[in-house]
C-alpha cells in the first residue's frame, strides 16, 4: 500500500498550443513511464482527431513513478487538459481531481485568454500553481517580458517561475522536483467510508462503462458492492485499475489515488460525471461537491442523411455523451430532414468535433442545421419561454419582447491589431469596456457582446486579423432585450425549416442575402427555375434564382452500347443519394453545411 504523503495529483493547464501535450510527453519519457519503442509524440492524445488538429480535446491521465533527489519514490498522477475555450468543462473536471497545476505560458506569445481563464479555474479549487515559461529555445523568446506579464497578470512570484523547453527537454527535472516540493499530497483517510469522485468515463463494447475516479476517502477493490450517491443505483465492482497510461489492473485503489473501475454497467446514461461512489454496506454520510451543471451555449440540429440510420445515431450519441458530459441532446423532427436530435454545445469548435467524432467513430453521414443560441421570449400572455430552435419560434404578434444572451469578451492580441479588432467588435454589435496593455507589444481588449455574434466565425476573424496571434475567452453575463426576428428560407415557395434561423433584425437582410447566394451556388440546376427566398414574417427580404437546366445527361449518346447510358444514369443516381428533397427541388447536403458558415 502506497503512503498518501508519497502521492501527488497535478494537471497541466495553458492556452491552446502552448505546449501542454509536449510537456506531458517529456515527463513520461523522463520518468520511463513508457517503454521507448512504444512511445510516440502527443502520447496522451489518443484520438486521431486530436493528433490531426494538434489540439487536446479530451483530458487524459497517467500514473508515473518518480525517484526524487531526496531518494524517495513518489507516485505522480498527471492529467493533460485541453486549451481551447470550448473545452473548459474538460479542464474543470480534471482540476477537481488534483491538488496542483502546472500553468504554461508560451515564451513568444505570452499570457493569453485561456491562460487567465484556466488560472482562475485552478484558484477556485485552491490548487497550488507552478508557473512555467515554455519554448525558451525559440529565437523570438521574450523571457523577461513574459516574466513581467506573469507577475502582473497572474500574480506569480518571480522566484517560482521555471524556464523550460518541452521540445528540447529543458527544465523537466526542475518541474518534477517542484511538483514534489510545492504540490501538497492528498488529504483523506483509508479508514473513512469510501468516497470516490467520478471525473470522467468511457465506453467499451465488451466491458461496458469504464468509470474514472479519484479516491478521496476509503479504498475500493474488486468484489465489493458500491452505490452511486446521487442516482442511488448499486453495482458489484468487477475490476479496478490505474492508467500507465494504458489500463493496468491492480488489487485496490487507495485514498488519494486516481484510477478506473468497471462494474458491468451497460447503459451509458447510468453514470453521471460528478457523482460520488461509496460502499453500499458502509456508505458515506454525504456526497462530494461534484461539478456545476454545464450549460450549452450553442444549439444545432443533427440529422442522419438517411432516416434508416436514426437508431444508430441515437446509440452513438449515448456513447459520446458518456465521454463528453458537456454535450447534450434531445429528440427532434424536421419536415425537411426527418427524425434527428436537437443538440447543445459549448461552442462552435465543440460542435465541429462532435460532428467529426460521430462521423468517424460511428461511420455516420450527418447533416447539421445552422447554429443558434438560447433566447428568452416573453409572450403577451405573460409566459416566458427559452427558445433555441427556430421551428419553435412563436408568431410575432404573440411576442411581448425577446432577450438575447450577452458575454463578457476578452481578446488578447498584438497591439498593432487593436484598430482592426475594435472595428470587428463594433461590427458585431459589441460594447467597448476597456483596453489594457500587457506590455508594449500585447494588448487586452474587453467588450460586452451578443453571444449570437461570436459563435459563427468571430474566432476565425480574430485569428486572421492578428496573423494567428489573437486569442479569445468569454463568460456569460446575462440577457438583454433585443429586436430579434425569425429568418425563414423558402425554396420554390416551400418553407425549409432546417435552414431557418433566429437573428437580430439589423443583421437579417445581410444574412438572408448571403444564405440565398450560397444556396444558389450549391443547389444544382433542375429542368425548371428555382426561386430561393429569405423572408421575415411573410415579407421577402432577399431572393436568388437558379436557372433551368436544358440538357440531359445522355444527350450525347447516339445509340451504341446501352451500358454507356446506364453508367451516366447510375452516376446521376449516386449524386441524388446525398440530397434532401424539399418540395420538388433536390437540396444537397453541402447546402446545409454552407448555411452553418453564414456570418
Amino acid at each position: 500500500m502506497k503512503k498518501i504523503d508519497r502521492i501527488r495529483n497535478f494537471c497541466i493547464i495553458a492556452h491552446i498550443d502552448h505546449g501542454k501535450s509536449t510537456l506531458a510527453d517529456r515527463i513520461i519519457q523522463a520518468t520511463d513511464a513508457v517503454v521507448r519503442r512504444d512511445f510516440r509524440d502527443q502520447f496522451l492524445d489518443t484520438m486521431d482527431l486530436e493528433r490531426e488538429r494538434g489540439i487536446t480535446i479530451k483530458s487524459s491521465a497517467v500514473k508515473i513513478e518518480y525517484k526524487a533527489q531526496d531518494g524517495e519514490v513518489y507516485y505522480l498522477n498527471l492529467i493533460d487538459t485541453p486549451g481551447h475555450v470550448d473545452f473548459t468543462y474538460e479542464v474543470s473536471k480534471s482540476i477537481a481531481a488534483c491538488e496542483g497545476a502546472l500553468i504554461l505560458v508560451d515564451a513568444v506569445q505570452g499570457v493569453e485568454a485561456q491562460t487567465i481563464a484556466n488560472f482562475y479555474l485552478a484558484l477556485e479549487h485552491d490548487l497550488v500553481i507552478i508557473p512555467i515559461i515554455n519554448k525558451i529555445d525559440l529565437a523570438r523568446a521574450r523571457i523577461d517580458d513574459i516574466k513581467l506579464q506573469m507577475i502582473d497578470v497572474l500574480g506569480a512570484d518571480e522566484n517560482d517561475i521555471i524556464l523550460a523547453s518541452a521540445k528540447d527537454g529543458i527544465g523537466i527535472q526542475e518541474i518534477l522536483e517542484a511538483v514534489i516540493a510545492r504540490v501538497p499530497h492528498p488529504v483523506g483517510s483509508r479508514r473513512e467510508p469510501l468516497q470516490a469522485l467520478i471525473f470522467d468515463s468511457s465506453y467499451d463494447v465488451y466491458r461496458g462503462v469504464i468509470v474514472y475516479v479519484r479516491i478521496v476517502n476509503g479504498h475500493i477493490k474488486a468484489g465489493i458492492q458500491v452505490g452511486m450517491m446521487n442516482s442511488g443505483r448499486q453495482y458489484e465492482v468487477k475490476e479496478v485499475g490505474i492508467f500507465t497510461p494504458e489500463e493496468m489492473v491492480v488489487d485496490e485503489l487507495n485514498c488519494g489515488e486516481v484510477g478506473y473501475i468497471i462494474c458491468n454497467i451497460k447503459d451509458a446514461s447510468e453514470v453521471k460525471i460528478g457523482d460520488t461512489i461509496t460502499d453500499a454496506k458502509v456508505p458515506a454520510e454525504k456526497p462530494l461537491p461534484g461539478y456545476k451543471q454545464v450549460k450549452p451555449m450553442v444549439f444545432s440540429g443533427i440529422y442522419p442523411v438517411s432516416n434508416e440510420n436514426y437508431v444508430e445515431l441515437k446509440d452513438a450519441m449515448e456513447k459520446l455523451r458518456l465521454q463528453d458530459s458537456s454535450f447534450l441532446y434531445e429528440a427532434d423532427t424536421s419536415a425537411a430532414l426527418g427524425f434527428g436530435f436537437r443538440c447543445g454545445f459549448l461552442g462552435l469548435l465543440h460542435m465541429e468535433i462532435i460532428q467529426e467524432r460521430l462521423e468517424r467513430e460511428f461511420d455516420l453521414d450527418l447533416i447539421l442545421t445552422s447554429p443558434s443560441v438560447n433566447y428568452k421570449i416573453k409572450l403577451t400572455s405573460g409566459k416566458i419561454y427559452d427558445i433555441d430552435n427556430p421551428t419553435k419560434y412563436p408568431d410575432r404578434e404573440k411576442i411581448e419582447y425577446v432577450e438575447e444572451p450577452f458575454v463578457y469578451c476578452n481578446i488578447f492580441a498584438p497591439s498593432v491589431s487593436l484598430g482592426t479588432l475594435m472595428k470587428l467588435c463594433e461590427g458585431k454589435r459589441g460594447e467597448f469596456v476597456s483596453t489594457k496593455y500587457l506590455d508594449p507589444t500585447r494588448v487586452q481588449l474587453t467588450y460586452n457582446m451578443p453571444l449570437a455574434e461570436i459563435v459563427i466565425d468571430f474566432y476565425d476573424k480574430i485569428k486572421s486579423s492578428t496573423q494567428g496571434y489573437g486569442s479569445l475567452d468569454y463568460d456569460f453575463t446575462g440577457y438583454r432585450k433585443a429586436d430579434i426576428v425569425k429568418l425563414e428560407i423558402l425554396i420554390n415557395s416551400e418553407l425549409c425549416d432546417a435552414l431557418s434561423s433566429i437573428v437580430h433584425r439589423e443583421r437579417a437582410r445581410e444574412r438572408g442575402m448571403e444564405l440565398a447566394k450560397k444556396l444558389k451556388e450549391t443547389i444544382p440546376k433542375h429542368l425548371f427555375k428555382i426561386a430561393i427566398q429569405a423572408a421575415i414574417g411573410g415579407a421577402i427580404i432577399a431572393r436568388e434564382t437558379v436557372a433551368a437546366l436544358k440538357k440531359n445527361v445522355t444527350s450525347k449518346c447516339y445509340g451504341g452500347d446501352i451500358t454507356r447510358k446506364r453508367k451516366l444514369w447510375d452516376k446521376q443516381k449516386e449524386g441524388k443519394k446525398k440530397m434532401r428533397r424539399i418540395g420538388n427541388v433536390d437540396v444537397p447536403k453541402e447546402a446545409f453545411l454552407k448555411a452553418m458558415r453564414v456570418a
